[in-house]
């Protein structure tokens, strides 16, 4: 794997054909383990309005990348072995499907089709990634074990040769500015929540942030 050290949530990512693909917003990981596994990239103007043919009113616009499509990190740069035509191929970070309505959702969705009216079917949110993988994106909870205490919210990712080493928090009254959270801390995760295991000590005794980037 190339080295990826400088990969950060925010990163700018650029093709082989040297075309802006958009941005990381989110870092695949597998929930046991926390090796990174893929980015989630968001191009609001060459992916914007790929619409899903299953429900017409749905678009989205961010797409799964492979991490062993990274070639470098420079400057805050991501740069990808594939094209930009490639990039636009890769399958869609969110899907949306209807699931089959109840008996009482058909017959109230067939009354509104009757009276005119313009409710909007239901719909499911499809995460496409693979059982066991959760994302880390900006603003996620950072909880505090079982207490229900929360940290703050996740700020960064930090990588070291393509291993998760930590994650920036955002103070939620513990600190006075941005902390790094040694991964080693983090027990479990979910799509929504990180939760990690550390004593009050600990908590002292975390390292204040220090961007190294202009």
């Amino acid at each position: 794997m190339a080295e990826v050290s400088d990969i950060r949530l925010g990163s700018d990512v650029v093709s082989s054909d040297e075309v802006s693909v958009g941005t990381i917003v989110s870092l695949l990981v597998d929930a046991d383990g926390f090796t990174p596994r893929a980015l989630v990239v968001k191009h609001e103007e060459s992916f914007a309005g790929r619409v899903l043919a299953a429900e017409k009113f749905f678009t989205t616009d961010e797409v799964v990348i492979p991490i062993t499509a990274v070639v470098s990190t420079t400057d805050g740069v991501v740069h990808l072995s594939m094209a930009a035509q490639d990039v636009r191929r890769q399958p869609l970070y969110l899907t949306y499907r209807r699931p089959e309505p109840t008996r009482e959702e058909a017959v109230l969705e067939e009354g509104q089709l009757i009276t005119g009216g313009l409710g909007l079917p239901r719909v499911e949110e499809v995460a496409n990634k693979a059982d066991g993988q959760v994302e880390i994106d900006r603003g996620e909870n950072v909880m505090l074990g079982t207490t229900g205490r929360r940290l703050g919210r996740v700020e960064d990712v930090l990588l070291d040769h393509g291993e998760l080493v930590g994650v920036v928090i955002r103070p939620e009254g513990f600190f006075k500015r941005d902390v790094v959270l040694p991964i080693r801390f983090v027990n479990r995760a979910d799509d929504m929540a990180l939760f990690a295991d550390l004593t009050e000590s600990d908590i002292d005794q975390l390292k204040p942030f220090v961007d190294s980037e202009p």
